[in-house]
C-alpha cells in the first residue's frame, strides 16, 4: 500500500487563507545574487577552459610536434583529436587541436594567459590569433580586458581598424610596450 504523501505540487501553491504578497525588493535582491553567481561561474569556467587549451597547445606542441610542424606530427594529432573528438566531444576537433597549439605559441607566457582569460573567452582569442603583429594583438587584448568587449565588439573594432586608427599605432614600439607593462602590472596589482 503506498504511503499518504502530500502532494508536492499542493504544497508549492500558496494557500487561499495567506495573501500571495511578494516583497519586490527581496525577489529583486535574490535575483540579483543568483544572475551574479551565474556570470561568476561562467567567468570561472571559462578561464579554466582557456587555460586547459593553453596546456593542451603547449604539450602537443612540446610532445608531439617538437617545436615544428612535421607531417607525421600532423597524423599524430589527427588521431589524438578521433580519440579526444569520442571522448570530450567536437570541441577537440583536428582544427582546434591546431587552434590551442597556436594559441600555446602565440601567448607563450602562461601568466599573461591567466591574466587575460578572466576576461576573455576563448572566442576571443581566436580573434587574436591570426594576428602577426604582437603589438596588434596585444592592443586588442588590452582593450578588450579594460573595456569588457563582447567577441562582436572585438570583430567590430579590428574589422573599422582601430588598431590603426589609434594615435598608439604611431608611437614608437618601446613606448607602447612600456605602457603596456605599466597597464598589466596596474592591473595585477589591482587583482591582488
Amino acid at each position: 500500500m503506498p504511503k499518504n504523501r502530500p502532494d508536492r505540487r499542493l504544497a508549492a501553491r500558496p494557500s487561499a487563507a495567506s495573501p500571495a504578497v511578494l516583497d519586490h525588493d527581496l525577489l529583486g535582491d535574490i535575483r540579483a545574487l543568483i544572475e551574479s553567481a551565474r556570470q561568476q561561474t561562467a567567468r570561472a569556467v571559462n578561464s579554466t577552459m582557456v587555460t586547459l587549451y593553453w596546456h593542451v597547445g603547449k604539450r602537443i606542441r612540446e610532445e608531439i610536434l617538437h617545436e615544428q610542424r612535421a607531417e607525421y606530427g600532423e597524423q599524430i594529432v589527427a588521431t589524438l583529436s578521433q580519440q579526444l573528438a569520442a571522448e570530450y566531444g567536437r570541441g577537440y576537433s583536428r582544427s582546434n587541436l591546431f587552434y590551442m597549439v597556436q594559441f600555446a605559441e602565440t601567448f607563450p607566457d602562461l601568466e599573461i594567459v591567466q591574466s587575460l582569460s578572466g576576461q576573455l573567452s576563448w572566442t576571443h582569442f581566436l580573434q587574436l590569433l591570426p594576428m602577426g603583429d604582437r603589438l596588434k594583438r596585444d592592443f586588442y587584448a588590452e582593450m578588450c580586458r579594460l573595456e569588457r568587449w563582447s567577441v562582436r565588439t572585438l570583430r567590430h573594432k579590428i574589422d573599422h581598424l582601430l588598431f590603426e586608427r589609434t594615435a598608439v599605432a604611431k608611437k614608437p614600439e618601446k613606448l607602447i610596450e612600456r605602457d603596456w607593462v605599466r597597464s598589466r602590472n596596474m592591473a595585477t596589482l589591482g587583482a591582488g
